[in-house]
Parts: structure tokens; C-alpha cells; sequence
């Protein structure tokens, strides 16, 4: 087997990794009442750039080859890299949907007694999904050795990081006011102590 080949199997591995863990919590949650959401056409937007670039771009070229003309040399390196960065973007992935338990929802709401969390990947980021995303999709641009379907994950967790942090932020201060904007000023947004 190539290292090419090694590399793509290894993200297909990665993702099904993401369903499996993403899954059973999102079955929990349809039995949890939203209170109050932030639905809007931005959010539907950085959700969409988010799938695209971190599961159809890339799934379509690990199942085509194309576009082939954006391939690039894999070296056994950058597989270990990617390797590495997906681990742990499935590591903090899982630990961070434990830590919220019955407050997890895809969609910017509030749920039915909705705490704030802060313990767990909470205590070094106030948005440790975000974290993942980007490990993730740092992995995904060393796995796959292709200039577009390598980078599209990057590219789609901006947009989604972009359009969605700023009012996710805003409604998590509405909702719990001055105890969140303390626990602002003790972490970052998704890397630690850095930003």
C-alpha cells in the first residue's frame, strides 16, 4: 500500500470515528426541549462550508482521485502528522461532547436547564468542538495529499469558526450574563492560552 493510500485511509478512518462518536449524542439530544435558539442563514452557512470542506470535498476525492491535477507528493511524515492531529482532534471531539452531556446540540441553542460548562476540555477553552475541527482538519491536510482536498477542511472550519464563534459568544452572555463573561477572562476561545 502507498503512503497516498495509507494517508486517505486513515482520514476515512478518522471519520468514521467522527459518526460513531458524534452519533449517540445526537440522538440524546432530540429528547432535550430547546428553550431558545439562534438559527439564522449565517449559521446554515458556516454548517454547510464546514461539512463541505471536512467530509464531501475530501470523501470525494479519496473515493475519485480528483481532482488529481492538485495531487502532491505523500511522504510518510506527513501521514504521521496528520495521524497524530486527528487523534487528538477525536480525542478532544469525544471528551468534549462527555463534558456537555444533555446541553450538546449542532445548532447555536439553548436547552431545557442548560448549565454552563467549564470543567473538562472547558477548563482550557470556552470552545473545545471548534478545537477539534481544526485539529481536525489540520489532519485532513496532512493525509491527504492533494493541494484542494487537503485544505478544504481548513477552509471550511473558517467559515464556520467565523460566521458562528462571535454569536455563540453572545448568546452564551445572554444566558448566563456576568458568570460567563468571568469565565471568559479565564480561557481562550479554542487554542489555550494562546487565543
Amino acid at each position: 500500500m502507498s503512503i497516498a493510500a495509507v494517508g486517505k485511509t486513515l482520514w476515512v478512518l478518522g471519520i468514521i470515528a467522527w459518526y460513531l462518536i458524534r452519533r449517540p449524542h445526537e440522538r440524546r439530544a432530540k429528547r432535550v426541549q430547546v428553550v431558545s435558539h439562534r438559527r439564522s442563514p449565517s449559521e446554515r452557512i458556516g454548517l454547510a462550508a464546514a461539512l463541505l470542506g471536512l467530509a464531501i470535498v475530501p470523501g470525494f476525492y479519496v473515493a475519485t482521485g480528483i481532482p488529481d491535477s492538485a495531487d502532491h507528493a505523500a511522504g510518510p511524515w506527513a501521514v504521521a502528522i496528520g495521524t497524530v492531529a486527528f487523534l487528538a482532534a477525536m480525542w478532544v471531539f469525544r471528551r468534549t461532547h462527555k463534558a456537555l452531556g444533555r446541553n450538546w446540540s449542532i445548532t447555536l441553542e439553548i436547552r431545557d436547564r442548560h448549565e454552563l460548562i467549564s470543567s473538562g476540555p472547558y477548563a482550557f477553552v470556552r470552545h473545545p468542538m471548534y478545537t477539534s475541527f481544526l485539529l481536525m482538519a489540520i489532519g485532513q491536510a496532512f493525509l491527504l495529499p492533494n493541494w484542494v482536498a487537503g485544505l478544504a477542511g481548513l477552509a471550511g472550519f473558517a467559515v464556520l469558526f467565523f460566521l458562528r464563534v462571535d454569536e455563540e459568544e453572545r448568546m452564551m452572555l445572554e444566558t448566563f450574563g456576568p458568570q460567563y463573561r468571568a469565565y471568559m477572562e479565564k480561557t481562550k476561545r479554542i487554542i489555550p492560552y494562546i487565543y
